[in-house]
């Protein structure tokens, strides 16, 4: 059913829930796990050696959050490949969904609410709307 399975993770808590259902259908249908995250683009105002330093601080934290991920994944037995890229996340998440062929995007939805979401856009909404796959979104834990 499935062969690659794209997760997007953040910092966001609804990343943890991605996780596991990830893990789980990975598991579950034997597919190989895409794991990405993507960071903001650096102002190219910033000049050397600014840019290059904020490029390695960006890069080094994406590594600290998808390498524990992946490990995460391998541990469980499904093979995972990190993909980390600059830019945009759903442009980023839609990238690597077109280019690696994922079959499936598994992504956390942070739950702004309609007004924020109209203000701010929505991740999730971009990548429903012009993704060549499904797309599984869990939402953000509820409190209390």
């Amino acid at each position: 059913m499935f062969d690659k399975i794209l997760v997007a993770v953040d910092r966001s808590p609804a990343t943890e829930k991605a996780v596991k259902y990830g893990i789980d259908l990975a598991k579950l249908t034997g597919a190989q796990a895409l794991i990405v995250h993507a960071y903001p683009k650096i102002p190219d105002y910033l000049g050397e050696p600014n840019l290059s330093q904020t490029i390695s601080r960006h890069l080094e934290r994406a590594e600290e959050l998808v390498n524990p991920i992946v490990e995460r994944f391998q541990a469980e037995g499904v093979d995972a490949i990190p993909e980390i890229l600059e830019g945009p996340p759903a442009d980023a998440i839609l990238r690597v969904a077109k280019a690696r062929e994922a079959d499936l995007i598994v992504m956390g939805a942070r739950g702004l609410g309609s007004v924020a979401s109209l203000l701010l856009g929505s991740v999730s909404q971009k990548v429903i709307a012009h993704a060549e796959c499904p797309v599984f979104v869990v939402h953000e834990p509820k409190e209390g």
